[in-house]
């Protein structure tokens, strides 16, 4: 069993992974030419001789995800839970970190003038981000059966509605991204979307895990078990 002190900074690294993936390809995204926020992916701002800051964003922020699920894993044991929910979490944090050191085929036009063609390390890519993009809905929607069934209503189902968007955000990114006609233009803007309610899911859970409101309601659990 983690010390406290050891438990609260593994969730903080939940906190930071979160907020500095999604503030780090908001930013960049921003500031790339030729890239058009709405209708690329993220992982395409990993390409080209700015690339590595996205990729570095991957690995960074993958690790702290990574340590935030033994932080979970920890609370969890407390509550009765078992290792599929922070092994998920660790599915997320590895896939980000997969995902930074294989960069993305080029996908939607751009970089601009660059066919699309299916390379090892863009294989590789998508089995990496299949990480991410799987263990986000599906940690979200066991932790949230487990809130119910420790008497978290809101946030059980605060974590079933992130589950519902994060996939109906991920199958609209993807049909853009095979270039259905009527999803192309805002494929990126749905992936935006998706992965801002998957990683704030993140955020909130990690400040949630070391509140005192979530402490106070553990003890009388335990008190009446």
């Amino acid at each position: 069993m983690l010390q406290a002190r050891d438990e609260r900074t593994l969730l903080r690294c939940g906190t930071a992974g979160a907020v500095l993936f999604v503030a780090a390809f908001l930013v960049i995204g921003s500031l790339r030419s030729g890239y058009d926020p709405l209708r690329h992916p993220v992982s395409s701002l990993a390409i080209g001789s700015l690339g590595w800051t996205q990729a570095v964003n991957f690995c960074i922020s993958g690790v702290l995800v990574t340590s935030f699920a033994f932080g979970v894993r920890s609370v969890l044991l407390r509550l009765g839970g078992d290792w599929w929910i922070p092994g998920l979490i660790i599915a997320i944090g590895v896939g980000l970190i997969g995902a930074g050191f294989f960069t993305t085929d080029p996908v939607g036009g751009y970089p601009a003038g660059e066919e699309f063609e299916v390379t090892a390390t863009g294989v590789l890519h998508q089995v990496f981000s299949a990480g991410v993009f799987l263990g986000l809905p599906a940690a979200s929607g066991l932790l949230g059966r487990l809130f119910w069934s420790t008497k978290h209503p809101w946030w059980a189902a605060y974590c079933f509605v992130t589950a519902v968007i994060f996939l109906v955000g991920l199958v609209l990114s993807v049909l853009g991204f095979a270039q259905v006609p009527d999803f192309q233009p805002h494929a990126g803007l749905y992936q935006r979307i998706a992965l801002c309610v998957g990683f704030g899911w993140l955020l909130l859970i990690s400040l949630f895990l070391r509140s005192a409101r979530f402490s106070r309601a553990f003890s009388v659990r335990v008190r009446t078990a």
